[in-house]
């Protein structure tokens, strides 16, 4: 996993609210130890006709999509189980970010330890991003706003602990394995035996 500071993009929209996380990958894909190929599988009953063909009303089948790394999604957004493949398949199609009024907390900690940014906002700045597909945003980890166009900025919540571990490019056992030479002190120099 590498370091996630900024992410600029132009957004795809899929307004629909509570999307859970079987409709992001379906369980009958959950057939493999990894995570490569997930995308595929993403939305897949969505974004194809009963045919295999591509459902040109999914706007991930959009042209206008191709390229984005930010999805803007409706309310309740990874409601369902705890299926950490949905933002695996997320981020293996390419998204660093998704925005929402509201993410589900499992879904919300599954995407942090995997690399994805779970940006909430307000409901102004997200109709405003419903209304309009495309446009360019800019989200900084690090201070932790999306920048709009026309140059308004939005603060998001994030934990600190997570927000050092997307700055780092770590998840929870990389940041125990940056601090092995005090893990290993403590262990050889501690007064008492377990």
């Amino acid at each position: 996993m590498t370091g996630v500071r900024h992410i600029s993009s132009r957004t795809v929209v899929l307004p629909t609210k509570d999307i859970d996380t079987d409709q992001i990958i379906a369980a009958r894909f959950l057939t493999t130890t990894s995570r490569d190929g997930l995308g595929e599988s993403l939305f897949y009953d969505l974004r194809y006709r009963a045919d295999g063909g591509d459902n040109p009303e999914f706007p991930l089948n959009d042209p206008e999509a191709r390229g984005c790394t930010v999805l803007v999604a409706g309310n309740n957004f990874g409601c369902g189980s705890s299926r950490e493949h949905a933002p695996c398949a997320l981020l293996d199609y390419g998204f660093r970010a998704i925005i929402s009024t509201e993410i589900a907390d499992i879904f919300r900690n599954n995407a942090l330890k995997n690399g994805l940014v779970p940006v909430v906002v307000d409901t102004e700045t997200h109709r405003w991003l419903l209304d309009n597909p495309g446009a360019e945003v800019n989200i900084d980890v690090q201070d932790a706003t999306v920048a709009l166009p026309d140059g308004r900025k939005t603060r998001f919540p994030i934990d600190g602990f997570a927000k050092h571990c997307l700055l780092e490019g770590i998840d929870q056992l990389g940041f125990l394995r940056q601090h092995m030479d005090a893990i290993t002190n403590f262990e050889e120099n501690r007064p008492w035996t377990p």
